[in-house]
């Protein structure tokens, strides 16, 4: 596995532009699969979660080339129905193929998605709710980890979301799309992941209104065409990099940003002390103190602040003039990079009852060995590392490359002093 080194010092200054949205694409493209024939896909990040779905792609008999950022899918020879219980275990995104392939070929066989480093994540929600739309369902094998669906016919109803889960709300419609009758999802997640497989979807003939909303009806179509998208950059990363300015300090100006998706983390991170202009789709960020506390700061559901940006605000926060709370609602493990900050001087005492942090600002961070337990607990380290004295380096740097085409690249071309290197050299 990789590393990443990260010499700090220094504020960051420049520009850069941000890259198309990790969370939009993967849905979109096992929703591919329902039409039988052409996909056009363009500012498709290359990471390693799309490449993963590529891969399931070619395994289920269906073609995928790249020419630059532009991503060419042909789904018109699918062959099979079944995803291969690694490919699952190894992305818990994959599941998505549960809809769009019971939707393609009335019948899908997939496994049971493994444990995840930041929550259990179950998908009780998904089985449940597709289960309503005339959907007969076992669980196969010795453990009976491989769920087998199968329908002579999708039949549209209504269904009801206890929790407003992104995932449920994309097998759902998913699995709707080419169904008979009309279904109606109550509680529906309001990400704008969602809207954009929405939109993608009706470019491609569906039929889907309350788009963005927490009421979403689907009526069922015969089916799709070819279709040419573009997807929207990533508002995750879009955060990242305006947390990292929080963290170091500067001035930097980011490019084809999805400025109307960012309203809870501008407010968050103008109440840290962040001057912040914004553009039609771009953003200009400003830093120059340290960081202010945020005395509770608790994540959402969309429109509330994203637990995905809940790591990146904890290296802001343990740097703040004072005092600060994060209460995680979402996922049971996301402060799991508590400790690695701690390695790094920071004073963070974690209530896992509560599912609180409580960090008490500190004026200096250290460089570290660290080890990133996730996506975005490695990208918040990295920033840890920039705004820290000395030699950083986060192990297991690998994971940050499901959801950043260069982390290193883009940090680098404001200044940031970061590399990939080799476990070795430690």
């Amino acid at each position: 596995m990789s590393s990443i080194k990260v010499i700090g010092g220094g504020s960051l200054k420049g520009e850069l532009t941000i890259q198309g949205s990790k969370n939009a694409a993967l849905p979109i493209i096992a929703a591919t699969v329902l039409n039988k024939g052409l996909t056009i896909l363009k500012n498709c990040p290359k990471i390693l979660d799309v490449f993963h779905m590529i891969k399931i792609l070619k395994e289920l008999g269906c073609s995928a080339e790249w020419d630059e950022n532009t991503l060419i899918i042909d789904t018109s020879k699918l062959s099979s129905a079944k995803v291969s219980e690694s490919s699952v275990r190894k992305m818990r995104s994959s599941i998505l193929f549960l809809g769009s392939l019971l939707g393609r070929c009335h019948e899908v066989s997939i496994a049971y998605p493994g444990g995840c480093s930041i929550g259990k994540r179950p998908i009780d929600f998904h089985l449940d709710s597709i289960k309503r739309m005339n959907v007969s369902q076992e669980f196969l094998g010795e453990d009976k980890d491989i769920i087998y669906c199968r329908t002579e016919k999708i039949v549209g109803t209504d269904i009801f979301l206890k929790f407003p889960s992104v995932g449920a709300t994309q097998n759902i419609i998913l699995t709707a799309v080419l169904s008979e009758g009309v279904t109606r999802i109550f509680n529906a997640a309001r990400e704008p992941e969602v809207l954009e497989l929405c939109n993608f979807l009706v470019e491609a003939g569906a039929r889907i209104c309350g788009k963005g909303t927490a009421f979403i009806e689907i009526e069922g179509v015969k089916s799709l065409r070819d279709v040419e998208f573009t997807l929207s950059p990533d508002r995750i990363v879009t955060g990242t990099y305006m947390a990292a300015v929080a963290a170091a300090g500067g001035d930097v100006i980011l490019q084809n940003t999805p400025v109307n998706q960012l309203d809870s983390v501008i407010r968050v991170l103008s109440k840290v002390g962040c001057d912040i202009k914004t553009g039609a789709n771009s953003l200009r960020v400003k830093c120059d103190k340290r960081p202010l506390p945020i005395e509770v700061l608790k994540t959402q559901p969309y429109p509330g602040f994203p637990t995905d940006m809940q790591s990146q605000l904890m290296t802001v926060l343990s740097l703040a003039d004072g005092k600060s709370t994060i209460i995680e609602t979402i996922f049971e493990s996301r402060f799991q990079n508590a400790y690695e900050l701690k390695k790094m001087g920071a004073n963070i005492t974690i209530d896992e009852k509560e599912k609180k942090a409580v960090i008490s600002g500190v004026k200096k961070l250290k460089g570290a060995t660290v080890k990133a337990h996730d996506l975005r607990a490695g990208a918040a380290l990295i920033i840890a590392g920039i705004a820290a004295e000395g030699t950083t380096i986060v192990k297991e740097a690998d994971t940050i490359e499901r959801g950043y085409e260069d982390i290193c690249r883009d940090l680098g071309s404001l200044g940031a002093n970061v590399s990939f290197c080799s476990e070795n050299i430690l």
